[in-house]
């Protein structure tokens, strides 16, 4: 059986939080053919989205395994003592642990895997994001392996016709179910349709029993208990032969699908597809950004990256990115460009809240709950995610 591992970390930005340094790069680049040669690894590749480094590597220890992971951990600390010689920023942001506990489960950085048996033609697409949550994937994921009118195979491919099962991940409550598609899709909407609690971790094939999909799902601040940085979020999508072909994979993305993320991690901003030159968010720290490098996996080494989103047909979604965001901006510290209070918990709102808890007053005459009269600092933690319905999860 091969892995592919994508690991991701932000370990120090440059300059602020929009890109990674080329001498971070070259470290890691280091690492990881070292560890080719030492045959920890069948290959591996460096690639970056915005200030996050991307280890993209195929081996055959499995997922959550303790060497790759104990390898990635190792390699971000060497970028982490790069950015802090370079007083670059945020250095070692993502790295929330003092030590390494066998996988990188609630250390920081991000992964996502799959392990397969490697078909005759191999093609996967490497997903970056920055700037974003790991809900970010969950509308594209729908799009890719539920929507037949952005794939056609679901209606003419005799492999695909019957359907997908996701996997999805309840972030709050720590608990997962499985949705068989298209009979469940329904269901399944109404709860990945709130992606900063409900996330999609996986998808398989019903008639291959293949595994299709596969993404992160760290959410930092519920791993450090407040705002550290945001998830930026990577996925590992196989194509072709009973999967969905590279072209609807990548017609998923050409909508700038709004997601949450941008400016300190607390506001509204278009997915913006670009190539991986152009993955360097400035404007308002976005707009949040996604990288599509495409790989032919032949006998567990990665031939490529194509850069699938360098394409002019993908320039209406970056334009469409552009607008929404000027229209998103002119809203300011206001809803629905600002997160709603439920997702802000863990910025500065509960410190303002408690800063202003015994300045609000009853308002004569009026006996409603805590949510419908204002109360902040109530109204964040009994109106959050945590208090929603988790029927059938």
């Amino acid at each position: 059986m091969l892995t592919v591992s994508i690991i991701k970390a932000d370990t120090g930005g440059f300059v602020g939080h929009s890109a990674v340094h080329p001498k971070m790069i070259d470290t890691a680049t280091t690492a990881i053919n070292d560890a080719i040669d030492s045959e920890l690894l069948i290959d591996g590749q460096v690639a970056c989205c915005g200030d996050d480094l991307s280890l993209i590597m195929t081996h055959r220890h499995g997922m959550e395994a303790t060497p790759v992971h104990g390898f990635a951990w190792d390699t971000f600390h060497a970028t982490t003592r790069v950015a802090q010689d370079l007083g670059l920023y945020g250095a070692g942001q993502d790295l929330l642990a003092d030590a390494f506990s066998g996988n990188l489960r609630g250390l920081g950085p991000g992964y996502a895997e799959l392990e397969f048996e490697e078909r005759p033609s191999e093609p996967v697409v490497c997903f970056l994001a920055d700037k974003t949550e790991p809900g970010a994937w969950n509308l594209p994921l729908y799009k890719i392996f539920a929507d037949p009118f952005n794939t056609a195979g679901l209606v003419i491919d005799s492999k695909m016709h019957a359907g997908f099962v996701f996997e999805v991940y309840d972030l709050y409550e720590e608990k997962r179910i499985e949705f068989d598609c298209p009979a469940e899709l329904h269901d399944m909407l109404m709860f990945i349709g709130a992606p900063a609690r409900y996330v999609v971790h996986g998808v398989r094939s019903k008639t291959l029993g293949h595994p299709a999909a596969a993404t992160s799902t760290q959410r930092l601040s519920l791993i450090a208990g407040k705002y550290v940085g945001k998830d930026d979020p990577v996925m590992i999508v196989r194509c072709q032969s009973g999967l969905p072909a590279l072209g609807e994979v990548l017609e998923a993305f050409t909508t700038a699908w709004t997601v949450a993320g941008c400016m300190r991690g607390s506001h509204h901003a278009p997915l913006m597809p670009v190539a991986a030159g152009n993955a360097h968010p400035s404007r308002f720290d976005g707009p949040p950004r996604v990288v599509a490098l495409g790989f032919q996996i032949t006998n567990g080494k990665l031939v490529g990256p194509r850069d699938l989103f360098d394409d002019p047909a993908f320039d209406g979604a970056r334009r469409q990115a552009t607008q929404v965001m000027d229209y998103l901006r002119r809203h300011g510290p206001f809803e629905p460009h600002r997160l709603p209070l439920s997702e802000l918990e863990y910025t500065t709102m509960p410190s303002v809240a408690d800063k202003l808890a015994d300045r609000w007053e009853p308002i004569e005459g009026h006996l409603v709950p805590a949510q419908q009269r204002g109360d902040t600092k109530t109204a964040i933690r009994e109106r959050g995610p945590a208090q929603q319905p988790v029927s059938g999860s």
